[in-house]
C-alpha cells in the first residue's frame, strides 16, 4: 500500500487541505492518507487557537466522506479524553505526545508491512523550512515526500530548501531557477514528488480572521466543520 502522513495544525482544517490531499491521492496513487493534527507544533511560535481534540474532531468531520482519508491520533497529547464521535473513525497505532515529524514517522513505520511505501505530505511553505526541522536528512531518508507547490516556486527553490548534506551544488541548482516546481525530484538521500498549482482556496488564518470578524467562512469550510466552529464558539 501507498500511505501518506499529512501533518499540520489543522486550526481549522479547510477545503485547501482537502484539495491538497485529493491531488496527492490522484497523482501519486495513494491508498490511504492519514491526517495527523499536531498537539504542539515545534516549528510555530504561536500555539494553536483551538484545542487538540477540537481540531481532531474537525478533521474527522471534514474527512467523513472520503474513504481513503483517515484522522489519526499519532500526535495526540499523552492524557485527555477523546470525543466519542471523533473516535469512531481514527487511526491510532501507537499514540504518543511527541510532535517531531521524525519521531512520528519512525513510530508509524513500525506498524507497516515491508511492502508498504510511506510518504509525507506537506505544503511548499512548510517544506521551505525543512532544513530547520529535527534530523531533516534522516527524515527525508525515512520516507518519500509529497510537496504541494504553488505559482512562484521553482525547482531551484525546492533544492535550495534541502539540508546542506544532501543539497546539490549551487552551480547545479542555478539552471532550474525558472523551472516550475513539479514532477518527481530524485536526489541522493531524498525523493520528492512535487504537485504543481494545487488549488487552495483558503488558509486557516483567513478562516480564523473571518470568524473573529463575525463574517462567514463557510466558503472555505466543509459544512459540518463550519457548524462545529459555530456551536463550539471557536476563534471568536
Amino acid at each position: 500500500m501507498k500511505i501518506a502522513l499529512f501533518g499540520g495544525t489543522f486550526d481549522p482544517i479547510h477545503r485547501g487541505h482537502i484539495e491538497v490531499a485529493r491531488a496527492a491521492q490522484q497523482q501519486i496513487g495513494l491508498d490511504r492518507i492519514l491526517f495527523v493534527p499536531a498537539n504542539v507544533p515545534p516549528h510555530k511560535a504561536e500555539k494553536p487557537r483551538a484545542s487538540f481534540f477540537d481540531r481532531y474532531a474537525m478533521v474527522v468531520l471534514a474527512t467523513m466522506q472520503e474513504k481513503a482519508f483517515v484522522p489519526s491520533l499519532l500526535e495526540a497529547p499523552a492524557e485527555g479524553p477523546v470525543p466519542a464521535a471523533a473516535a469512531k473513525k481514527s487511526s491510532n497505532p501507537l499514540s504518543a505526545p511527541r510532535n517531531y515529524s521524525i519521531d512520528t514517522v519512525r513510530r508509524f513505520k513500525q506498524t507497516l508491512k515491508q511492502s508498504d511505501r510511506l510518504f509525507f505530505l506537506t505544503g511548499i511553505d512548510a517544506f521551505k523550512d525543512i532544513a530547520k526541522w529535527r534530523d531533516p536528512e534522516a527524515l527525508l531518508q525515512e520516507c518519500e515526500f509529497i510537496v504541494a507547490s504553488r505559482p512562484g516556486f521553482s525547482l531551484a527553490d525546492v533544492a535550495n530548501a534541502l539540508p546542506a548534506g544532501i543539497r546539490p551544488p549551487a552551480a547545479a541548482i542555478k539552471p532550474f531557477a525558472k523551472q516550475e516546481a513539479s514532477g518527481p525530484l530524485v536526489l541522493r538521500g531524498a525523493t520528492i514528488h512535487l504537485l504543481a498549482n494545487v488549488h487552495q482556496p483558503a488558509s486557516a488564518t483567513a478562516v480564523r480572521q473571518a470568524v473573529a470578524g463575525k463574517k462567514s467562512a463557510n466558503r472555505f469550510l466543509d459544512p459540518a466543520v463550519a457548524d462545529y466552529i459555530r456551536k463550539k464558539g471557536l476563534y471568536k
